[in-house]
C-alpha cells in the first residue's frame, strides 16, 4: 500500500492500478477543487439556514419571500412617512384624542418588541398541530383585515405610546430599524416550526408565521393612520 489512511486520496487509489506521478497529481488537484466547492456549499447553506434543517413543518420558500417582503416594504414606508417632519409637525394631533405622528410611531416601534416577544415565548413551547383547527384566518384574511382602516380596533394597554422609552422619535425610529432588520433576517433562513405553534390573540388564534404576518400589516395600518393625519387640513405645513 502506497497511501496511508489519513490521505484524502487512499479510499480511491488503493482499489485502482498504480498510476503515473502526473495522473496522480492530477487526481489530487481535482479532489481538492471539489473539497473546496463542498465546504464553500456547506458554509453557504449554514449561514443561511439551511444546512440539513428544513422538514415539512418548516416554512417554504414563497412564505418566507411574502413575510420578509411585507416587513421590508413596511420599514421603508414608515421611514419615508416621517423624514423631514418638524416637531410641531411630529406632535400635530387632530383632536385631544386622536394620536400624533410622533405616538403612531412610538406604537409601531413598541409593538415591534411586544408582538415578537409573542413569537419567540410560543416557540419554547412543545409544537401543538392540533391547535391548528382553532385558526379561523388565512393569511391573506389577516393582512386585509390589519390594513383595512375602517375596521376599527382599540389598542391593548401595553403598545400604547404612554408607555415607551423613548424621548423623541430618532430614537424610537432607531430601536424599531435594528428589530425590524433583526425580523427580517430571521425570516429568510429560519427553519423553526412557525406553522405549528399557535398563540390567541384578540382577533382570534393565529400560528407564529401568521403573527410575523400581523407585525408587518400592523406596521402597514399605523403608517395609513399617519399618512391621514398628515392629509389633514390643519396639518402644519412646517
Amino acid at each position: 500500500m502506497f497511501f496511508k489512511k489519513q490521505n484524502p486520496l487512499y479510499l480511491f487509489v488503493s482499489f485502482q492500478p498504480l498510476r503515473t506521478s502526473s495522473a496522480l497529481s492530477q487526481l489530487k488537484t481535482d479532489c481538492m477543487r471539489k473539497s473546496k466547492y463542498g465546504y464553500l456549499l456547506l458554509a453557504l447553506l449554514v449561514t443561511t439556514g439551511l444546512a440539513g434543517t428544513i422538514t415539512s413543518t418548516s416554512i417554504n420558500n414563497k412564505e418566507r419571500k411574502y413575510a420578509a417582503t411585507l416587513m421590508k416594504d413596511t420599514k421603508s414606508d414608515l421611514l419615508k412617512a416621517v423624514k423631514g417632519l418638524s416637531d410641531e409637525q411630529l406632535n400635530y394631533k387632530s383632536a385631544p384624542d386622536q394620536w400624533s405622528v410622533k405616538e403612531c410611531v412610538f406604537h409601531i416601534a413598541l409593538a415591534e418588541k411586544n408582538l415578537w416577544e409573542l413569537v419567540e415565548n410560543c416557540l419554547k413551547q412543545p409544537a401543538a398541530p392540533e391547535k391548528r383547527k382553532e385558526i379561523k384566518l388565512t393569511d391573506e384574511q389577516l393582512v386585509n383585515m390589519m390594513e383595512d382602516r375602517n375596521l376599527k380596533v382599540k389598542t391593548s394597554e401595553p403598545p400604547e405610546p404612554k408607555n415607551v422609552k423613548w424621548k423623541t422619535v430618532d430614537e424610537a425610529l432607531e430601536y424599531f430599524k435594528e428589530l425590524r432588520t433583526d425580523h427580517i433576517k430571521y425570516l429568510k433562513s429560519t427553519t423553526e416550526d412557525l406553522r405549528n405553534h399557535v398563540v390567541q390573540m384578540k382577533i382570534g388564534s393565529l400560528d407564529c408565521y401568521q403573527v410575523c404576518l400581523f407585525i408587518g400589516s400592523h406596521s402597514n395600518r399605523h403608517i395609513q393612520q399617519l399618512n391621514e393625519l398628515k392629509a389633514d387640513a390643519n396639518f402644519p405645513t412646517q
